[in-house]
Parts: structure tokens; sequence; C-alpha cells
């Protein structure tokens, strides 16, 4: 007999599927943290101000310290452990290390998360406020200021930001390193 306090959801968390039965007041990030003991997503603030939580819910970028896990029933997610293996690291997670996009990396999760929801939302045409009047560009146009307005929802306190910008820029326009990329690992936005 299940407890009567507990709801079940299922979700799809890269990849695997999960059922629990769960507290209605989990949130998505305790349910990967502490019940899926996937710790890659940081509890920074917990209250959606840092991003240091950011995952992918059905492609899109969320806080997860702010969703309630029983709104993901039958969702996909996506963590950092998803999106690449340390022997096959996606092109964003080589490009971090490549362009000195982290520090002490406890927001860099976030960040890459961030990053890689950037570049498909400035691919599918998203504006942003800085490009809401005008025509959209493309990801690999995106300027300085472009990343930065996207990105203003991940803070990183040891200042990695240049670091960070050229990631991206170098991901988005193709430039990045590829020699560790992964089948199936997120690829590079293209225009």
């Amino acid at each position: 007999m299940s407890d009567p306090r507990t709801v079940g959801v299922s979700v799809t968390v890269n990849g695997e599927a999960h059922r629990l039965d769960l507290d209605p007041r989990v949130s998505l990030l305790d349910l990967l943290r502490l019940h899926l003991d996937l710790t890659g997503s940081k509890k920074g603030c917990n209250q959606g101000a840092c991003g240091a939580c950011t995952v992918l819910l059905d492609g899109e970028r969320v806080n997860a310290c702010l969703v309630l896990a029983v709104s993901c029933d039958g969702q996909e997610v996506t963590t950092i452990e998803g999106i690449g293996t340390p022997e096959a690291l996606a092109p964003i997670q080589d490009a971090f290390i490549e362009h000195d996009g982290f520090q002490c990396g406890y927001c860099t999760p976030g960040q890459i998360l961030s990053s890689v929801a950037l570049m498909d939302e400035a691919a599918r045409g998203l504006p942003s406020v800085i490009d809401v009047d005008a025509p959209p560009c493309s990801a690999a146009e995106l300027s300085d200021e472009e990343i930065s307005e996207r990105m203003s929802g991940n803070i990183c306190r040891c200042g990695a930001y240049p670091g960070i910008r050229k990631a991206i820029h170098a991901v988005a326009s193709g430039a990045a390193s590829t020699s560790r990329v992964a089948s199936g690992a997120a690829q590079p936005a293209t225009a």
C-alpha cells in the first residue's frame, strides 16, 4: 500500500526512466540530488537567483530549485551528467576547459546547461531583451552583449564571464575543438 502522503512521479532523466513516490513538496533539484544521486546540478541559493541548479526540462532551461518534481511527471530532464562523459566531453564542456570558462567550478554545470539552451534558443530564432526589436540572430552571430543577456540568470561569483562567453562563441561558431566529442552528446548549435 502506497503512502497517502506521497505522489507518484514518472520522469526520464538523461534517457533513463524513473518512477518514484515523492512528497509533493520535493523540488526537481532535490529529486535529482537526493533521490537519484545526480549531484552535478548544484544547490546554490535555492531561490532561483543564481542558476547553479539549471537543467533542461523537455529541452528548455529551468532552475530546478523552483520546479516541483510532481509537475515534471511524464517529462524529460537533462542534467550535466547527460550531455557528456569524462571520456567524451560535449563540445561546450571542452570549450569551457579550453577557454578557462570556470574557476571554482561550482556554477559550471548550470552555466553549461544554460549555454546549451541559449544556443538552441538562438538557433530557433527566439529573441532576447537585446534583440526583441531587431531581427533574431543565429547562434553563430551572438554578440558578447547578447550572450551576457541570455546568460544573465546564471551567476559566477569567481567572474569567469569572459571565458564563458569565449566558450559559447567557439561552439556557436563551430570553431570549438571536437577532439573529445562523443557521439550522441550535445552538438554545436548551427545557424
